[in-house]
């Protein structure tokens, strides 16, 4: 592979992570990591939380040092924006009119913020700039309405209460949290954060966003000084359409990121790739898929990866509550709770026909990898014993 060239775009996580396996693999040809943003790759999730509430530095949150990349051969262009995809010439046609010959492929794009419309000046967070915008309306105090109770939401709505911000959260679910966690977890987010001043308005649709207030439908109107919109991302898919590639809800992929072109992979946000566990293609928009499909691409690359089997895991730090969840459930027979559900320390378990499909950990920690183990292994669980906080969880796998 020597004199080859291997292109990675999108200078996030997962393309930083996928160069630095690249080298620790023994690649020695060329490697060119292309982002859009002028800052050298760093990790999201400080920008809703620590970073955002001033508590944590710029420095804290990207992947390398600002001399790895040259120290590692590795070719970084910051503020450059990949334009087309030419698969007959093997080449990636760059702002400006330069163009990029590869070898192989990395699509590392991510997603961006689903936009509200009407909601022209409103606050949205992806990256530093908007973090570095909205942390200016935490400096400032006042009100602020957010819109949306998914997990950007409630993480906003979390440091901006710990801010001293007035804040009313509008979620369209019954609960925050719902469309993941299900009704009964998410009452219980809608309670921490109504136990900690917030204003959760849930069944509520925005009709109109006007300078200083939100209009719902029904006329209530919500008074502000400030919006933030966190309702999803879409996956950015541009490049790959236009090249034609297959799209589905993101990247289609294959169990090793191979994307449905010769030698072009993808991972993180933008992948919907097969996983042998679920048996199911997965789109997974979380840190920790950015962090371990980075890598794997990266090998896949190589010709020497494996199946992409990692069981789904995200966290969140909410106040004084974190929490992990590990796996993938869409739908279940029941929620089995061990632990005190109302002192926020207790671990959460999704069942589907008496396997365990999720797990999620309240302030209760070192669990991840015996739930892990019970998800992988398939078994059936007795809920009486998943209850049961005096039954080790690594017994039951």
């Amino acid at each position: 592979m020597s004199g080859e060239t291997y292109v990675i775009v999108g200078g996030g996580l997962a393309g930083a992570k996928a160069a630095e396996t690249l080298r620790g693999e023994g690649f020695d040809g060329r490697v060119v990591l292309i982002g859009a943003e002028p800052d050298r790759p760093y990790e999201r999730p400080p920008l809703s939380k620590d970073y955002l509430r001033g508590e944590a530095e710029r420095e804290t949150a990207y992947v390398h040092p600002a001399a790895y990349y040259e120290e590692h051969d590795i070719e970084l262009r910051t503020e450059t924006a990949a334009e087309a995809i030419d698969l007959n010439t093997r080449e990636l046609a760059l702002a400006g009119g330069a163009r990029l010959p590869f070898h192989r492929l990395l699509l590392a794009t991510g997603a961006e913020p689903r936009r509200l419309p009407g909601a022209e000046g409103a606050h949205y967070l992806r990256d530093f700039r908007d973090s570095d915008a909205l942390r200016g309306v935490l400096e400032q105090g006042g009100r602020l309405a957010v819109i949306g109770g998914g997990w950007i939401g409630c993480e906003v709505a979390a440091s901006a209460r710990q801010k001293g911000l007035e804040v009313t959260l509008i979620e369209q679910a019954a609960a925050p949290l719902e469309a993941v966690l299900g009704h009964e977890l998410g009452e219980i987010y809608a309670a921490i954060h109504r136990d900690h001043g917030v204003e959760l308005l849930t069944g509520a649709s925005v009709e109109a966003i006007d300078g200083g207030q939100v209009t719902l439908a029904g006329g209530r109107v919500v008074p502000c000084d400030h919006v933030a919109v966190g309702i999803g991302v879409v996956p950015r898919t541009e490049l790959a359409e236009a090249a034609g590639l297959q799209l589905d809800n993101g990247i289609v992929a294959d169990n090793r990121l191979r994307t449905s072109a010769d030698g072009v992979f993808a991972a993180g946000d933008v992948v919907n790739a097969w996983h042998p566990l679920f048996n199911a293609r997965l789109r997974v928009e979380h840190w920790h898929n950015a962090l371990e499909q980075g890598p794997a691409a990266a090998r896949s690359m190589l010709d020497t990866g494996e199946p992409y089997d990692r069981i789904p895991y995200f966290f969140s730090d909410q106040y004084d509550v974190g929490m992990e969840y590990a796996g993938h459930a869409t739908e279940w027979d029941e929620v089995v709770f061990r632990g005190d559900v109302g002192g926020r320390e207790f671990i959460a378990f999704w069942l589907k026909d008496g396997r365990l499909l999720a797990g999620m950990n309240v302030n209760v920690w070192d669990v991840t990898d015996d739930i892990q183990a019970l998800i992988r292994s398939g078994a059936p669980v007795d809920p009486a014993r998943l209850r049961d906080p005096d039954v080790e969880l690594a017994s039951l796998a």
